[in-house]
């Protein structure tokens, strides 16, 4: 009989990966806010049922993973009415993949080990197309145990897997890559505003990068759209710019001066205001393009 893996949260993210430990051979809990999700998965893949509540997945599922969009929202499936809190017990293994405030995960972590179970925080990056393939970086915190039970899981999910620390140091490690992200593409928008203000063919442009040291996966990945004007989101605005007000609270809170971090993050704000918070986090370039009135597609 397939293994039972609760899954709570259907997103642009959360759907491919439960339907790849579908694939994995896994049974599925599903629970999603909204039905539509759970109600899709459901008809398509033969080993899975729905859950009312994230309680009742716990209480279906040793194992339950979930990434959901905020720290708030993390708070509210363990810890509100019907929450998976009150299901844990000490074969409890929960799985956290949002992106959220280490702080939350710490406290989440607390919680459930205080009942007797186990807790991971492994935010992903990799955006849609990774999280399609099964190709995700997953970056881990929490106990060896726990990670070591949790490696089936992840490799069903991703390719890059690294235990970086304990309680908290996977959403740590993940601030760090959305803060290199972040600073990337706002670099890229600023040599491709550059070369579209003096002329040059912003695919030359592109060619001439990628050859180079200034090289990249955000260039590789996004920079074709970019220059077309062609923010179709793999990862969008609104959710890196909260990303980016966790890291900043958290690095005033630990003293840790985040200048350039700060800068960009007023720009995703900018882009948000313009109406374009769902767009993909790309469109940051649409802030670089409105001070240089100009449009590098163009």
């Amino acid at each position: 009989m397939a293994e039972t893996i609760g899954f709570i949260g259907l997103g642009i993210m959360g759907k491919p990966m439960a339907r790849n430990l579908a694939k994995a051979g896994y049974a599925l809990v599903l629970y999603n806010r909204s039905r539509g999700a759970v109600d899709e998965l459901v008809a398509e893949l033969p080993n899975a049922r729905a859950a009312a509540s994230p309680a009742e997945v716990a209480a279906l599922a040793e194992t339950v993973i979930m990434i959901v969009p905020d720290s708030p929202d993390v708070r509210d499936v363990v810890f509100g009415s019907k929450g998976l809190i009150e299901s844990v017990n000490d074969k409890t293994l929960l799985i956290d993949m949002s992106t959220i405030a280490p702080g939350t995960a710490v406290e989440v972590h607390d919680a459930v080990v205080a009942r007797g179970g186990a807790f991971l925080d492994a935010p992903v990056s990799g955006g849609d197309k990774g999280a399609i393939a099964g190709t995700l970086s997953i970056m881990v915190g929490g106990s060896d145990e726990a990670f070591q039970r949790a490696m089936p899981y992840f490799e069903a999910m991703g390719k890059t897997i690294v235990h970086v620390g304990g309680p908290g140091a996977g959403q740590t490690v993940k601030a760090c890559n959305q803060i290199a992200v972040a600073v990337n593409i706002a670099g890229l928008s600023e040599a491709l505003v550059f070369g579209a203000k003096a002329g040059v063919d912003p695919a030359k442009v592109l060619d001439v990068l990628g050859g180079g040291l200034a090289n990249s996966r955000v260039l590789e990945t996004r920079g074709p759209g970019m220059i077309k004007d062609q923010f179709v989101p793999g990862f969008r605005v609104d959710l890196h710019r909260k990303d980016l007000n966790i890291i900043l609270t958290t690095a005033r809170e630990q003293g840790s001066p985040l200048p350039v971090t700060a800068i960009v993050s007023q720009l995703m704000d900018s882009v948000s205001v313009a109406g374009n918070g769902d767009l993909d986090h790309s469109a940051l370039m649409t802030a670089i393009e409105a001070l240089a009135q100009i449009r590098v597609s163009e």
